[in-house]
Parts: C-alpha cells; sequence; structure tokens
C-alpha cells in the first residue's frame, strides 16, 4: 500500500494515531476528482482487508471512511494522508492472538453518544480470550438515542447476535464456554440488562422493549454482565478516535504483545 500510494513519506516517519478527533465529521473541501476518487476507494478496500486481519488498530478510521468512498471530499483525502502516514511508521505492527482459557469469551462493549453528524450514537467492541482481538464490532446505530444509557443498551443489542453466535459455534466444535462476559463501562445498563424493568425509572420507562433482549440472555445463563472502568475499555477503541497515551494502551491490548 505504501509503494502504491501517490503521497511518498519518508522511511519510518509517522504519526502516533491513525485518525484525529474529526474523524466522524463530515468536513469540507471540494470533491475530488474522478482519478483522485478512484484512488480514495482503492486504498479503503486495501485498508479494509488489512484491518480485518492484521491491522485491527485502523479498522474504526476504515470504517468511517469506507462510508465516503461514493463522494469523497478533500477532507477525506486528509484523512486517508494520516492513515498511511501512520501505517508508515507502524509497519512492523501485526495482530498477536493467545487464549489464557478456551472455555472464556470476554467481550468489551461500549457506546459513543450522538457522535455522528446526523447526531446517531456508535457501537464498538472487540472479543478476547487472552491477548488480541479475535473479533471486532463497529457499527453506527440505527436510531437516535436520548442518553448515554440508551445508547449503550442499544450497543449491547448490536453486539448481542455476535455474543451468542460465537457461543454456539465454539460449543458445536465441542468446547463448551463456562464464562461468556460481557464487560460494559456504565453502570445503569448494567442495572437494566441484569434486572429489566426492575431497574428502569421514570426516566428510562420510554426504552423500547427489545432492548431487554439482553435481560432474558442474562436469566437464561447465555451471558454474564460485568463492570469494566473506562481505562479498562477495549470497546472504546472501537467506538471513537482515541488519542494519546489512551489510544497506544489499548491498542497494545488488541493487537496483542509484538515481537
Amino acid at each position: 500500500m505504501l509503494d502504491e500510494f501517490p503521497v511518498k513519506f519518508k522511511e519510518n516517519e509517522g504519526c502516533k494515531t491513525p485518525a484525529s478527533n474529526n474523524l466522524l465529521s463530515i468536513g469540507k473541501g471540494e470533491k475530488l476528482d474522478d482519478e483522485k476518487r478512484e484512488t480514495f476507494h482503492t486504498f479503503i478496500a486495501k485498508g479494509l482487508f488489512l484491518s480485518k486481519r492484521a491491522r485491527l488498530d485502523i479498522a474504526p478510521t476504515i470504517s468511517v471512511l469506507s462510508t465516503r468512498v461514493q463522494k469523497p471530499n478533500e477532507t477525506d483525502w486528509k484523512k486517508l494522508v494520516k492513515l498511511m502516514y501512520y501505517l508508515n511508521g507502524t509497519k512492523g505492527m501485526h495482530l498477536t492472538l493467545s487464549a489464557k482459557d478456551l472455555r472464556t469469551f470476554k467481550w468489551y462493549i461500549d457506546a459513543s453518544f450522538a457522535v455522528h453528524p446526523d447526531f446517531r450514537s456508535h457501537t464498538g467492541g472487540v472479543l478476547t480470550m487472552g491477548e488480541g482481538g479475535l473479533q471486532i464490532i463497529l457499527k453506527k446505530q440505527k436510531l437516535n438515542s436520548q442518553s448515554l444509557t440508551e445508547a449503550k443498551l442499544i450497543g449491547d443489542n448490536d453486539a448481542a447476535t455476535q455474543i451468542l453466535w460465537t457461543k454456539l459455534f465454539v460449543e458445536a466444535q465441542g468446547y463448551p464456554v463456562e464464562e461468556n462476559i460481557l464487560y460494559q463501562g456504565n453502570k445503569s445498563p448494567i442495572l437494566l440488562e441484569k434486572n429489566g424493568r426492575d431497574s428502569a425509572g421514570k426516566r428510562s420507562q420510554a426504552l423500547n422493549i427489545r432492548y431487554f433482549f439482553m435481560t432474558d440472555q442474562v436469566k437464561k445463563g447465555n451471558v454474564t454482565i460485568e463492570y469494566c472502568p473506562t481505562e479498562k475499555m477495549w470497546g472504546d477503541f472501537m467506538s471513537k478516535p482515541l488519542q494519546g497515551q489512551k489510544y497506544l494502551k489499548i491498542r497494545s491490548f488488541i493487537q496483542g504483545e509484538q515481537d
């Protein structure tokens, strides 16, 4: 990708993160001409392949830019250049997976509230069995939520199918799953998902009943929900463009220990 990209960088030169805080904004500037738009589309497709296999750290950036391939503008091009600049400085990084326990799944699910231009929230999640991310979830929520608690409930609901399917798949291979843990960084949705309507006060009475689907799965023993502090929430990495030391710290978890 770096050899073929029209913008060239100095050897091993790069930036610390693949995206700035303005990643989710549409941005301004002229629409790209046909040749540049084709180049933009090509490298987003290459990045999508890379992000699914070896570089989970660029997945949030690629996920957003892939929604812009039809009508990219100059701001989108600058975001792609920053991403390539980041890759130039981290060429040796790769995904390393290890499992401490084949019968324990740990899901880190988070949601960023009203971060899209249409004020919809964004779901992010990571599955691990030890070191490195086995699966990731990146999804713009399909409806507008009215609070962070509601956004997090929707996020867990977005991830529910994948959480339950993975458990059933592994058990079908002959490995009974003893613990299927969903880590949540906010105590309000934890109470709602564990207790359902029993924990729904006046401000949460209007929540759609389908977002209590997880409550039923908890009662059936298919998943348990536990609190995770923000600084250890891997899902935060996939729900927003993190910066600084927090980005570097969670990246080391998701990519796994490097050589």
